[in-house]
């Protein structure tokens, strides 16, 4: 099956003969192998959570949990307003499967960089419960660490971009990382799945403010009204107030982007388009040094429903620019991004998110992860 240029084998699960499961089961199939399971828009949520259950059992990536074992499941929890993100009903699938297996699951967030509801733990943890991920509703704890040096770690990167990347600690101190996304159209990246959710998603506030610019913040004097909770907040005395307004000094700002999180009038914010010809190399790195932790430790889930124009971190309900396609499952984040890339271009006869942003192309994040060694380009999609 070909799409623009672009080629992929669907492989029905039943097809398969006894030979090539003894290959794959000796890794001697170069090509990735991507699980999916297709879902239309027209199917309820207990429908989907069927096709789920079937596609968990069916790939058996979920069997390497064993008793005890913390189990960490990456989620994007929404913004308020957006209806984009993916169901805790769905996770709840997920983290039964992880129960039955004996391991002990987490779901989890980090806080964003940009102001809103999810910008700390309290709110945060607040919002996601108004969009139902309770632990009653999920079947595990949520958990949303502060921005603080003890929950976060430093990982080596030694790439182009990243040197060292600033991680939540959670994700890394966990037996296992469970990697659940939503794959949609992001305005800096093109699109957004697996790799974003991993290099982005598991980021600390620094690591965000590194990878959108890596410069300080600004400071618009026109709202600061110089109350001085960016001033207090600063851990590295980078901040002076005079005349009633805040100045950051460039060379002492560590960029912890703790100002931004402490300042209730909008007044410190990123240079948002600074970083947006190197956010996806700089996204990719950190979710290297991530992987490279976690080896053999991951397993990505992305959900190619309600396929939107932007991210989820938009606090509207965006609308679908593509039908439902389904749920993709694999151990390597680049090859279940493209399967779920290509799949979506084959499905509008276009690629769409080239259209809905024209400056973008998210195949830079795919070909630098290759080039890097993340994951493989090559895969096999083989059909639940």
């Amino acid at each position: 099956m070909t799409t623009e240029g672009r080629s992929f084998l669907v492989v029905n699960l039943k097809d398969i003969v006894p030979e090539e499961l003894i290959l794959r089961s000796k890794g001697k199939c170069m090509a990735s192998e991507v699980f999916y399971t297709s879902v239309s828009q027209t199917d309820g949520t207990e429908i989907i959570q069927e096709q789920l259950h079937k596609l968990l059992l069916a790939s058996q990536l979920l069997d390497g949990v064993n008793c005890d074992e913390r189990v960490v499941l990456k989620i994007h929890f929404g913004e308020e307003g957006n209806k984009g993100f993916v169901k805790p009903e769905y996770t709840r699938v997920i983290i039964d499967k992880v129960k039955e297996r004996g391991g002990v699951p987490i779901l989890s967030d980090t806080n964003t960089l940009y102001r809103g509801r999810r910008t700390n733990s309290k709110d945060h943890l607040e919002l996601a419960a108004e969009h139902g991920f309770t632990e009653e509703g999920t079947g595990a704890k949520i958990f949303i660490p502060e921005n603080a040096e003890e929950n976060n770690v430093m990982l080596p990167s030694e790439h182009k971009f990243i040197k060292n990347a600033k991680v939540a600690k959670v994700y890394i101190e966990a037996d296992h990382l469970i990697n659940i996304s939503h794959f949609k159209g992001h305005i800096m990246t093109g699109f957004g799945g697996a790799l974003k959710n991993i290099g982005m998603g598991c980021a600390a506030r620094e690591g965000k403010l590194e990878q959108h610019s890596g410069m300080a913040p600004l400071v618009d004097h026109e709202n600061c009204v110089g109350c001085e909770a960016c001033y207090e907040a600063c851990p590295a005395e980078a901040i002076t107030i005079s005349d009633k307004k805040s100045y950051i000094n460039e060379e002492r700002c560590i960029g912890c982007a703790s100002c931004i999180a402490a300042c209730e009038y909008s007044a410190i914010d990123v240079d948002w388009n600074s970083g947006e010809n190197t956010i996806q190399e700089k996204m990719v790195e950190y979710a290297k040094a991530v992987l490279d932790k976690k080896s053999g430790q991951v397993v990505h889930i992305n959900f190619a429903i309600k396929i939107t124009k932007e991210c989820d971190c938009l606090a509207q309900d965006d609308p679908r620019i593509c039908p439902d396609i389904g749920i993709l499952m694999s151990t390597d984040p680049v090859s279940v991004d493209k399967a779920c890339y290509d799949l979506v271009v084959q499905r509008c006869g276009q690629d769409i998110f080239k259209k809905v942003h024209p400056e973008r192309d998210g195949m830079k994040q795919l070909l630098y992860s290759a080039s890097l060694g993340v994951g493989a380009l090559e895969y096999r999609l083989i059909e639940v």
